[in-house]
């Protein structure tokens, strides 16, 4: 759903900002051989890219100052209502790519607000402690490895089907595909923590909370809950290098994954084959790497030498 998706929005909403912000009237931008594009399809994608710049910044710091506290929630509520809820919020994304499409008057806003929005739950967290809920230890590694091995099948194959169908269809695809998954997540879905983690947990947070005499004192408790539970990434050295480690290489990754194909399809001219073929290498290499190499890898050296490695 995600992956079939990457190269059609730069291409939608390049076009529809050049032709809302600047006045264009002539044929799809990105059916325009680069280097002959007008100057207003230039704008639309300098425009595009600040819009999925600004995204990713919100959505990754809505995630960074929530994380911790839908941890904490899941662990004394469950997994399941907080992975439902992220799956149902990254709906809003495809719906308004597909709206835009169907109406030539939608603005790209709601379609960048709504995948800022959604970065307010990370559910793909919280689905991997629920691998941990049931995994034995020494296999949490490889599990994770195979779930992220079928992310990056996904990611591999899909950009495909943008050569052989419209953008229209292949973004009523992704979601009717994001559709279907959240009704089975909604079906078949077990909630894997117990009862008696849960209990402990809620008994933890409640001998830690401070006394509260008055509403004014709850309300200040739940406003500054957030900010207490992120503060577990200061615990110790091992959770500070961790959240550095993870706040650096998600700048590179956000870039290389929200700019570089704007860049690409507005400088060297890139089509959606060519993005296929780009999504299909790094898909390729994903899957050898969580399953063929993550697992002998781990074992061999450590996961801690793993981590310097990657």
């Amino acid at each position: 759903a995600l992956g079939s998706t990457v190269g059609v929005v730069p291409a939608v909403v390049e076009d529809r900002y050049a032709r809302l912000n600047h006045g264009y009237a002539g044929e799809p931008c990105l059916q325009i051989k680069a280097g002959e594009r007008p100057h207003e399809c230039l704008l639309g994608n300098d425009d595009a890219q600040n819009s999925a710049a600004l995204t990713s910044f919100i959505s990754n710091t809505l995630t960074f100052s929530t994380s911790s506290l839908m941890g904490s929630i899941s662990d004394e509520r469950g997994r399941r209502g907080i992975i439902l809820l992220g799956i149902g919020l990254s709906l809003l994304g495809p719906t308004f790519l597909v709206l835009m499409q169907l109406d030539e008057s939608i603005s790209p806003f709601p379609f960048y607000a709504s995948h800022a929005f959604s970065g307010i739950v990370s559910w793909m967290a919280v689905a991997l402690s629920s691998l941990s809920d049931v995994i034995p230890s020494e296999w949490r590694a490889p599990a994770f490895g195979m779930v992220l091995a079928g992310f990056s099948l996904g990611f591999a194959l899909s950009p495909i089907l943008a050569v052989v169908m419209s953008h229209l269809m292949v973004s009523i695809f992704a979601l009717s595909i994001l559709v279907g998954g959240f009704i089975f997540a909604c079906l078949y879905m077990p909630e894997t923590l117990s009862p008696e983690s849960a209990a402990q947990a809620r008994v933890k947070r409640l001998s830690e909370r401070p006394p509260m005499n008055t509403q004014a004192d709850i309300w200040k408790y739940n406003l500054m809950r957030p900010a207490k539970e992120l503060m577990i990434l200061n615990r110790n050295r091992l959770f500070r290098l961790l959240s550095a480690l993870a706040f650096f290489s998600g700048c590179i990754s956000t870039a290389d994954h929200t700019l570089f194909l704007y860049y690409v399809e507005e400088n060297f001219g890139f089509n959606d084959s060519d993005i296929a073929t780009l999504f299909l290498i790094i898909g390729v290499m994903g899957i050898v790497v969580q399953t063929v190499i993550l697992k002998p890898f781990n074992s061999l050296v450590g996961e801690r030498r793993v981590v310097i490695a990657s």
